[in-house]
């Protein structure tokens, strides 16, 4: 059988293409504006793509790279600001978000290199020697910006259940 077509390989592997940047953005609709960005890249180039040996790993990149421009572009676009207009804190005496809430909003807090790295390891259960050709970093930043991100998410959540156990 030969290639497969880009429409069919988007059937197959658009959902989980969707998670990755879901999971990079923290964010439905951005990650629907990543990974249509990457797909319309890939399309012109179909016939080179879908005859490389690993045409996930390629198009993940691809998902990856985008995010990471538009994440770079939202950056420029950001202009701090002296004070935070006042806003409505949530009520803490409410009940408290299960595990998976707590450690997604985590997760989301972490800067975008160390998320990303978080993400493509124990979310996309790459390699560390896979991570760091698809973002283009030695292997040993990989393993320091994954390790840096378990410390800041254990950081986080050993604060998050000592609160817990207080009350």
């Amino acid at each position: 059988m030969g290639d497969p077509t880009f429409d069919d390989w988007v059937a197959a592997r658009g959902p989980a293409l969707l998670r990755l940047a879901c999971t990079l953005t923290g964010d439905p609709r951005e990650a629907e504006d990543v990974v249509q960005e990457a797909l319309s890249r890939a399309l012109p180039r179909w016939a080179r793509i879908s005859a490389v040996e690993d045409v996930d790993a390629y198009v993940r990149r691809m998902v990856v790279n985008a995010h990471t421009s538009r994440w770079r572009a939202w950056r420029r676009r950001v202009t701090p600001v002296a004070q935070v207009a006042d806003t409505v804190a949530p009520d803490r005496a409410g009940p408290e978000p299960d595990d998976r809430r707590r450690i997604w909003l985590a997760c989301r807090a972490l800067p975008e290199i160390h998320r990303t790295a978080v993400v493509l390891r124990f979310y996309e259960q790459l390699e560390y020697a896979e991570i760091a050709a698809l973002t283009g970093v030695r292997e040993g930043s990989v393993r320091s910006r994954v390790s840096r991100g378990l410390a800041a998410l254990r950081a986080e959540l050993g604060e998050l259940e000592e609160e817990d156990h207080d009350g």
